[in-house]
């Protein structure tokens, strides 16, 4: 069975450049996700430098092994890192566990204006290009915006999850490639 497309937007979205994740984006991704409205859904507080010096290199391993991993996502009109997008695979041992996630996070200067959405369709390409067959996408249940993004993918609600925590209730969005 062929999966239905993904629904068009509205209005035209804009152009974005991936990249694998640099040493210095480490510091790029501190800087721009240092915002608690930003961090409100991923623990709330923002994460110190260390935590993304080892994300980036982890997502440079992903990548050499997969031929994916969570990108950088530059703003094309000047380069500027505005966040991250891509995939790896589910990084927890609850949830959807041996999966392979999409997943975006940006800064809020960002936030509405279709950078999610087009950064996620072209890791979308990526993916599948590599022979995934099958993504998930954990978004917390309060996340509108991102609940929203998931939607223009063509992503349709699965499982929730309890995160152990006990304070975080997640939907497991999925979509077939």
């Amino acid at each position: 069975m062929t999966p239905a497309p993904a629904p068009r937007p509205a209005r035209p979205l804009p152009a974005v450049e991936l990249r694998i994740p640099t040493d210095e984006d480490a510091l790029h991704w501190h800087r721009v996700f240092n915002d608690p409205e930003v961090m409100e859904f991923h623990g709330g507080a923002p994460a110190e430098l260390s935590l993304y010096e080892e994300f980036t290199a982890r997502q440079r391993r992903h990548h050499a092994e997969r031929g994916f991993c969570l990108y950088t996502l530059l703003d094309p009109a000047d380069g500027a890192v505005i966040g991250f997008t891509g995939a790896q695979p589910w990084p927890r041992e609850w949830g959807p566990t041996g999966e392979i996630e999409i997943g975006w996070r940006l800064g809020r200067a960002y936030w509405g204006k279709g950078y999610a959405t087009t950064a996620a369709q072209r890791a979308l390409d990526v993916v599948r290009a590599a022979g995934v067959r099958e993504v998930v996408a954990m978004v917390d249940a309060r996340n509108d915006r991102s609940i929203a993004v998931t939607r223009r993918l063509g992503m349709h609600q699965g499982e929730t999850f309890q995160n152990p925590n006990g304070k975080q209730t997640a939907h497991c969005y999925r979509l077939v490639l």
